[in-house]
């Protein structure tokens, strides 16, 4: 299930719990983040490859394209014996910003993003049917945990992708992380 844990930025011990998903959406949306529920067009199997699982999301994406003016947009899988695991959720969980929207739509398992804006961190726990667009400048980090199982579309406003600037703060180190055993 989702959920929103709200916490003041300077007291990782205190927490607002949201797990309705309307709320969640609401309280989201204060703070200029989107966050939405997508079903798919058609069914979609656990072997689905990257361009079945766009064209059974292809209209909620051509809207987010058209709206936003994504240039590019992709499927990223990660699973448990992923040989690049750690590495990876080491990137991304240092606070950082980017120069654009990142936009993420779990198309199947979970992945946590923190959002530190205006003196609270926003913890959005994504789930499957979740989307999350996170705006230019928001600072935030990611945890996939240390068992990623996530598939993931991805949409991007530059042929680059994902470029992170990275605010050099420890606070990601205290705050609530994924803990998803094997």
């Amino acid at each position: 299930m989702s959920e929103l844990r709200i916490y003041p930025d300077s007291q990782p011990e205190t927490v607002e719990l949201v797990s309705d998903h309307a709320a969640i959406s609401e309280r989201l949306q204060a703070v200029g983040v989107l966050f939405e529920r997508w079903e798919a067009q058609q069914p979609l199997s656990d072997t689905a490859t990257p361009d079945d699982v766009m064209a059974a999301y292809q209209a909620d994406i051509d809207r987010l394209m058209n709206a936003y003016g994504f240039q590019s947009v992709d499927v990223i899988s990660m699973y448990p014996e992923h040989p690049d695991k750690a590495a990876l959720r080491d990137k991304f969980l240092h606070e950082h910003t980017h120069s654009e929207y990142e936009v993420r739509f779990f198309v199947a398992g979970q992945g946590l993003f923190s959002l530190h804006i205006d003196g609270q961190v926003y913890g959005v726990l994504c789930e499957q049917g979740d989307l999350i667009s996170v705006p230019a400048g928001v600072t935030h980090w990611f945890d996939m945990g240390p068992n990623p199982t996530f598939k993931a579309i991805r949409l991007f406003s530059t042929p680059e992708g994902w470029v992170a600037n990275f605010t050099g703060s420890d606070i990601a180190n205290h705050f609530p992380r994924l803990e998803n055993a094997a």
